[in-house]
């Protein structure tokens, strides 16, 4: 077991709690009675948290370790940690990119799929016995439409090459225009919009990038048109998604994330033309376990060489 103290701000696979309490001198920060006095006392004395997208790491807490020097983190997105304090403090941090790439970029393709077939809908009518009385309406074609990506990364770029085997036409969106890419450069996200059939968000999320996706954009998307987000939930204006939807000034929507998770709005419950997932792009098996290997990597490369492997 290490030496250097570790606190894990909270739980994650019971596979993963296990393995760190063995290989660490951890404490798990959510079991404290009280965790403002818990800090007050022994704050100063942890080097390194062990975090995750959810749970992140504030400046608040960050204040309360005064010895912090790494935040290893479980996911790819950075929000929900204070990265430019930390910077700020000489605090490295680290995240787990790319190993879940795979399957973030299927689970886009599928709610994109998903939500122009209304696979999910057309299920319920199925199970509720509807068949019986007559066929289900038609629905939407996927192959060789316009796929607009919002955030050309390394995730766009998987959605990007699965999208190519369905010989989608496909353009991006990003702050600046990628010299490697060979996909078309919209500078002008309200264009892109106009253009696509289907829009898929796979930019960070953060201060940047909240309500990007606005009513705007969305009607430049129009009734026929579909989003997809695979990101974070506050790319999207929630509530003028909501309101898109119920006009029928958005055609569809295929969402993975939400802006109050795991809070939905109650009124995308019902409607046929939206696919609906609990937060699951990463969440398989394999990707999963991927993920908790790159933490612990992380972690002791900082404890045995000072320098973590895989910073935002």
């Amino acid at each position: 077991m290490s030496k250097t103290r570790i606190l894990q701000v909270g739980p994650l696979t019971e596979r993963f709690n296990q393995r760190i309490a063995r290989e660490h001198d951890v404490t798990p920060l959510w079991q404290q009675a009280d965790i403002p006095a818990f800090l007050a006392e022994q704050g100063a004395s942890f080097e390194v948290v062990a975090t995750s997208a959810r749970a992140g790491c504030k400046v608040e807490l960050i204040d309360a370790l005064p010895n912090l020097k790494a935040i290893c983190s479980f996911g790819v997105g950075a929000d929900s940690i204070a990265v430019a304090e930390a910077r700020q403090r000489g605090i490295q941090v680290s995240v787990t990119p790319d190993v879940l790439n795979d399957c973030v970029a299927d689970l886009a393709i599928g709610l994109l799929i998903d939500t122009a077939r209304q696979l999910p809908a057309s299920d319920r009518f199925l199970r509720e016995g509807k068949w019986l009385s007559g066929n289900y309406p038609l629905t939407r074609k996927v192959s060789g439409k316009n796929l607009g990506i919002v955030g050309l990364g390394r995730i766009g770029k998987d959605i990007a090459k699965r999208a190519a085997g369905f010989d989608m036409s496909i353009r991006y969106h990003n702050r600046r225009q990628d010299p490697e890419s060979a996909y078309g450069y919209e500078a002008d996200l309200l264009a892109l919009a106009r253009w696509a059939d289907f829009l898929v968000l796979a930019c960070p999320g953060g201060p940047a990038t909240r309500h990007l996706i606005d009513a705007e954009v969305l009607a430049a998307l129009g009734p026929q048109g579909i989003v997809v987000n695979i990101s974070r939930g506050t790319v999207i204006d929630e509530a003028a998604l909501v309101a898109a939807l119920q006009s029928g000034a958005l055609g569809g929507a295929g969402l993975d994330v939400f802006e109050a998770e795991p809070k939905v709005p109650e009124a995308l419950f019902a409607m046929p033309n939206v696919a609906l997932m609990p937060h699951i792009g990463s969440a398989t098996e394999e990707t999963r376990l991927a993920m908790e290997n790159l933490v612990f990597d992380n972690i002791r490369a900082f404890i045995d060489n000072g320098e973590v492997l895989t910073p935002p």
